[in-house]
């Protein structure tokens, strides 16, 4: 086995090991490529002609697969109950303020802890916009700001 061969099963071992730590669907690609290139050495190609084999692989499949990979790959949101709540007025049934890290509101029957998306203060009994939830916290703002 000639010392180019090699080369190219280690260039294969870290394009993998890479795209194993990324999930990024790139370095496998390149993986592949350097695949081509261990076959056209395998073959007796010189070097010029295994760094084509090489880049023609990678590039080829980089910019039609990729694409389509990373669609089939797509993680899609799953929406919750809690997402309906964004945009909705909710009633400050305890100060909002978030140094003293206090408030408390009421929306759908239902109360929630708050933080103020502004950190502006917000008195009991006003009413404030649902603007994020972050974990178990809804992020609110005063109306008419």
């Amino acid at each position: 086995m000639e010392p180019i061969m090699f080369i190219w099963l280690a260039g294969i071992i870290v394009f993998v090991i890479l795209e194993a730590a990324t999930y990024q669907m790139v370095s496998i690609w390149f993986a592949a490529g350097a695949a081509g290139g261990l076959v056209a050495a395998a073959l007796g190609a010189d070097f010029t002609v295994q760094m084509t084999v090489f880049i023609a692989i990678s590039v080829i499949l980089l910019l039609c697969l990729r694409p389509v990979s990373k669609r089939m790959l797509k993680s899609k949101k799953t929406h919750t109950n809690v997402d309906s709540l964004i945009g909705k007025d909710i009633l400050i049934t305890k100060e909002v303020n978030n140094i003293q890290g206090s408030g408390e509101g009421k929306v759908n029957g239902m109360y929630w802890t708050l933080r103020s998306a502004d950190s502006a203060v917000i008195p009991e009994g006003e009413t404030a916009a649902v603007e994020k939830v972050e974990g178990v916290k809804l992020i609110v703002r005063r109306k008419g700001e």
